[in-house]
Order: C-alpha cells, then sequence, then structure tokens
C-alpha cells in the first residue's frame, strides 16, 4: 500500500459511552480526524484531543445526508493527510454498519487500515432490556436480521420460512417495518402469540421497552409517541425473561433527567456515580475557570507569603491555581512552613495533600459558615489569613474573618 496514514473502523458500541472498546477509546484520543455517525453517542467526542478534526457524517432517516461514495472519499483524503483518522460507527463497525464497504474501498486506495470491533446492540440491547438471547430452557439459537433491507433490491433475501422456526429472532433498525415483518412471520407459520419486544434508544438513560406479542405488537407501537426509531424487534419465548431480570430499567434514577452546572473536567466522579444510578445527564458548565487578568495580587502574595499566619482553600480550583502559580515563580512548598492550612471539604483537603502538605482545619460542615465556626474556637486576633479564590466567590468569609 502507498504511504497514508490508518484509518481505524471503529465501533463505538450500542450507545452507553462506557461500553467503547479500550482500544477504541485509546485511539480516539490520538486521532487527528474523528468521522463519526448519527448513533454515536457524542460523549465519546469528549475523549478526542484538542486540536482534533470533528466531523460528522450521520445518515438519518427523512434528513438531507451525506452519501456512502462521500464518505468514502472523505476517508482518503483524510488519511493521506493525517496520521491518525478514526471512523467511528455505531455498535459494531462489520453488523450492518457497512464497515465491509468502507475496508473495501479503502483497499482499492491503497490506503492503511485496522477494523476495531465494537460491543454489538444486537446482544447489548436486549441485555439492557432483560433479555437473554439464549437460555437453556428456551432457545440454544438466534439470528439476526435487519428490519429495514436495501429498497433497491426489489427481492427480499429474508427466508421467512426458515426464519419462523428460529427460537429468537432479532431484527435491527425494526420499528418502521414492524407491522410488515410481523405479518411476514406469522404468514411463514410464527405463532401470533409469541412474545415479542420492541427496544428504542437501547442502552441509554431514555431507553424505552414495550412488550407484546407478534399477534398485537404494531398495534401497539402505534398508541405510543415514545416508540421512535432507532429501534431493535426482539421475537421469543426469551422476552418473558424481562419480567425477572429488568436491571437496567430498575436502577433508582431511571427515567430522571439531571442538569450538571459543574466543569466537564471536575464534574466527571460525580456524573459516573449519577449515571451508575440509571440518570439522564446533560452536561452545562455555567462557569468557565480561568487564569486572572493580573497576577499581581497573587503574586505580591506568595513572595511574603512567610507573613502569614493561616492559608485557607476554598476549591479544587483555588488549590491548583495557586499551586501552579508557585511553581511558575520558581519555589515549591517549602515556603509555605511557617502557615497553617485549612481546607472546606475532603475533596479540597485532600487537593491539598497530594500537593504533600498536610491540612490543618476541615470544618464538618463544607461551606463558609461551617469554617467561620470553627475559626472562633482559634484565637485569630492579629493574625494575617490568605485567602486564594475564585473572583465570583462570595464574600461572606473574608468579611468575617
Amino acid at each position: 500500500m502507498s504511504k497514508t496514514g490508518t484509518v481505524y473502523l471503529i465501533g463505538a458500541g450500542p450507545g452507553d459511552r462506557g461500553l467503547i472498546t479500550v482500544k477504541g477509546q485509546k485511539l480516539l484520543q490520538k486521532a487527528d480526524v474523528i468521522v463519526y455517525d448519527y448513533l454515536v453517542n457524542t460523549d465519546l467526542l469528549d475523549f478526542a484531543k484538542e486540536n482534533a478534526e470533528i466531523i460528522y457524517v450521520g445518515k438519518k432517516a427523512g434528513q438531507k445526508e451525506m452519501s456512502q461514495q462521500r464518505i468514502n472519499a472523505l476517508l482518503v483524503r483524510k488519511a493521506k493527510r493525517f496520521t491518525t483518522v478514526a471512523r467511528l460507527k455505531g455498535g459494531d463497525p462489520f453488523i450492518f454498519g457497512r464497515g465491509g464497504e468502507e475496508a473495501e474501498y479503502l483497499q482499492e486506495k491503497e490506503v492503511s487500515f485496522e477494523i476495531v470491533p465494537g460491543v454489538s446492540s444486537v446482544s447489548a440491547v436486549p441485555a439492557y432490556a432483560g433479555i437473554s438471547l439464549t437460555h437453556r430452557e428456551f432457545t440454544s439459537s438466534f439470528t439476526v436480521v435487519t428490519g429495514h433491507e436495501n429498497p433497491s433490491k426489489g427481492k427480499s433475501n429474508i427466508p421467512w420460512e426458515a426464519l419462523s422456526q428460529i427460537g429468537t429472532i432479532v431484527f435491527l433498525m425494526g420499528v418502521k417495518n414492524l407491522k410488515k415483518n410481523m405479518l411476514k412471520l406469522m404468514g411463514a407459520g410464527k405463532s401470533p402469540d409469541t412474545p415479542v419486544a420492541v427496544i428504542t434508544w437501547g442502552t441509554y438513560p431514555v431507553q424505552t421497552t414495550l412488550t407484546g406479542k407478534i399477534a398485537n405488537i404494531s398495534d401497539l407501537v402505534n398508541k405510543r409517541k415514545d416508540i421512535t426509531s432507532p429501534g431493535i424487534v426482539v421475537v421469543g419465548e426469551v422476552v418473558n425473561l424481562r419480567e425477572k431480570i429488568n436491571w437496567y430499567e430498575s436502577a433508582p434514577l431511571f427515567g430522571k433527567t439531571v442538569l450538571v452546572t459543574r466543569p466537564k473536567k471536575q464534574s466527571e466522579s460525580f456524573i459516573n456515580l449519577l449515571e451508575a444510578k440509571g440518570a439522564r445527564i446533560i452536561s452545562f458548565p455555567t462557569i468557565e475557570i480561568a487564569p486572572p487578568k493580573s497576577f499581581q495580587a497573587l503574586d505580591s502574595a506568595i513572595n511574603s507569603i512567610s507573613s502569614y499566619d493561616w492559608i485557607i482553600f476554598t476549591s479544587v480550583n483555588g488549590v491548583t491555581a495557586f499551586f501552579k502559580r508557585l511553581r511558575e515563580l520558581s519555589k515549591d512548598i517549602r515556603v509555605l512552613y511557617g502557615a497553617k492550612i485549612a481546607a472546606i471539604g475532603d475533596i479540597t483537603s485532600q487537593a491539598v495533600k497530594n500537593m504533600g502538605i498536610n491540612v490543618d482545619l476541615v470544618p464538618e460542615d463544607f461551606r463558609a459558615e461551617g469554617l467561620i465556626k470553627l475559626f472562633k474556637k482559634h484565637n485569630v486576633n492579629d493574625t494575617k489569613i490568605l485567602l486564594p479564590r475564585a473572583k465570583i466567590a462570595r464574600d461572606l468569609l473574608p468579611q468575617t474573618l
């Protein structure tokens, strides 16, 4: 092959951002260009490096889309200019993802490529709905079928008679043609009483699951406005397992939406906790952490740090900014030897300890009021206190002290 960058056809998983593979995540972190589809969870783009070029080429029914030919050509152009091109596709790129077509095109154009398999929605979405595709008491096999065949083929290639004999059937992209496909199954001899589950936006916090039977599932879906594409249809007795093992939709915060206003880098652990309980998270930072326009006041304080009796840290941001500036002034923690340290909150306290300094005072109430109450037990008259903090912080602490 000619000398080009490498295009990585990466499976992004079915939706839940935690289901991307370790290899896929590492490639996103180093990619120069990321080309992604409609069904990719955009939270995965947070892994991209700051200067990465991010290109959306999603295909959604009823909307103007970039043709497959243009996507193929785009991948080749980017591979000729950049070292690492990440082609991010929902689920697994080789399962109804047109990854094979893209790989063929890259091969023809002598562009280096690699395949990074992903967790497929075929198994993951039913699992998140509490449905095991195989089970010793029900079936030892399952079949995966597209619910939306290529209309240009004219004649269906699906062997409906053979399909009707299979224990579990999974229709991907199965919502739009649900009624048509159920009629074909019944026409091929499948019992109209066979259980069916329709799962939309599977593995996302907005996942919706509706169960019924082959004979009535289409009518049930038509009565619901929340059953929309993308969706998977599972047909078979294993659907009844959902009554016992519906774990994901039973989470305490499932169906709840939480708006998180902290900066993303500082809210990640909190977001992970909420997501583990089933919540849908909207990250909407309302403040930006930025250095001051002038370091004059902080530099003056640091240069006379030996004159301070106490240094109070009210946030992790304050700790980070203070010690960063300390290093920029060619100083280190040894200059703080004469001052006692107070911190509001265990996390702030730990941030100070991570700098190699013990904390003398941490209030039980993680607010300025708690520290003020605690300081009343100490004689702070005629003491000099340094309070490195954000510009928008409350005035209660400096005014009271």
